[in-house]
């Protein structure tokens, strides 16, 4: 695989867009200590930094919840929208459409994804919106004092001791059978794994979605919890090793072993996938579905990239939108002559 660029202190070298690591942070964390959302930020600025992105040209978006914290903690410079609890996927939208020059990126938890937000979630993937959607999924309500969520498995307990005996909704399986063409999942205290997932989602055309499992320090983190750090760390089971290759860097892949995947982007970038013990193609749909469910049988927590499709075709693509963003159209750009009216009015009849 290609030799990721080495930069000699990140927090006072400057990237190729003139900034330093530490000018990709944001406000101060007032997250629980030891929170995995916390991880996550760390990876995100790290992700930005070295895809050398300007802060400005970044739009954030988040619901309500703890995750929906972390966008006032990376990137200050970026433009950002706290959105009503579970529809943040239309404000997302909205602003999508609006200036497809924008770098987009979603920050969302378990309960506002997949409970009070899922028919939002499920129509976000459904029209390919350019935006990378990350889950931080704790398995656990952590603002309203650690109630199960949607995404809690069957048979955990909480740190009261009740058992769940409700089925887990997968947000995998989930984004898969609606057509989506990005599809991860990925362990908050796995910065080797997470790093490249986030700057190839970064780079995806179309809406990319990462299934984060992010341990509640607080609720969630104890014996009998499958999000905890010590269930994770032992369940965990990543079917490649990841690399992500920038556009403007020499592509050297390393074919000696017979084992390395490249997958082109869109952008010109590449996202190189390392085979570990598994004879698995990310571009094959239907082997991303009996990964998961096989994994689901065995109690296995599968991480990984699990399906990628660089050919899907994003939603501004769809609807013909101009390049120039919407609002930058002259008034007499966006308003109709009475001869196109005219024209419209005598089609309806």
């Amino acid at each position: 695989m290609s030799t990721p660029e080495v930069r000699a202190n990140p927090m006072i070298t400057p990237n190729k867009a003139g900034l330093t690591k530490k000018e990709y942070q944001g406000s101060a964390s007032t997250l629980c200590t030891g929170c995995g959302h916390d991880s996550v930020t760390l990876h995100l600025i790290s992700a930005f930094y070295e895809l050398d992105l300007l802060p400005h040209q970044v739009a954030k978006f988040s619901g309500i919840g703890c995750s929906s914290k972390t966008p006032a903690y990376f990137l200050a410079g970026a433009h950002g929208f706290n959105a009503v609890h579970g529809r943040m996927p239309s404000v997302a939208t909205g602003a999508a459409m609006a200036n497809r020059s924008m770098v987009n990126i979603a920050v969302s938890g378990d309960g506002d994804t997949a409970s009070i937000g899922m028919g939002q979630f499920v129509h976000l993937i459904r029209r390919n919106i350019p935006l990378l959607y990350i889950v931080e999924n704790n398995g656990v309500y952590g603002l309203t004092k650690g109630q199960f969520s949607a995404t809690s498995d069957k048979g955990s307990v909480q740190k009261k001791g009740d058992v769940n005996r409700m089925n887990a909704i997968d947000l995998c399986l989930l984004a898969l059978e609606l057509g989506g063409g990005f599809v991860a999942r990925s362990f908050s205290g796995d910065a080797k794994q997470m790093t490249p997932l986030v700057k190839a989602g970064l780079s995806h055309r179309g809406t990319a979605v990462i299934d984060v499992i992010s341990p509640c320090i607080t609720f969630n983190n104890h014996e009998g919890s499958t999000k905890s750090y010590k269930y994770v760390k032992e369940k965990d089971h990543a079917i490649h090793e990841i690399g992500f290759v920038p556009s403007y860097t020499p592509i050297d892949v390393d074919y000696a072993e017979g084992s390395t995947k490249v997958v082109d982007l869109p952008d010109g970038s590449h996202i190189t996938l390392k085979k570990l013990d598994r004879d698995y193609d990310p571009t094959n749909r239907q082997a991303a579905f009996e990964v998961l469910h096989a994994a689901q049988e065995k109690g296995e927590l599968l991480t990984g990239l699990f399906y990628i499709n660089p050919d899907t075709v994003p939603f501004q693509d769809v609807e013909k939108l101009a390049e120039t963003p919407l609002v930058s159209l002259s008034i007499d750009q966006v308003k109709p002559s009475k001869s196109a009216l005219d024209e419209v009015m005598e089609s309806l009849k």
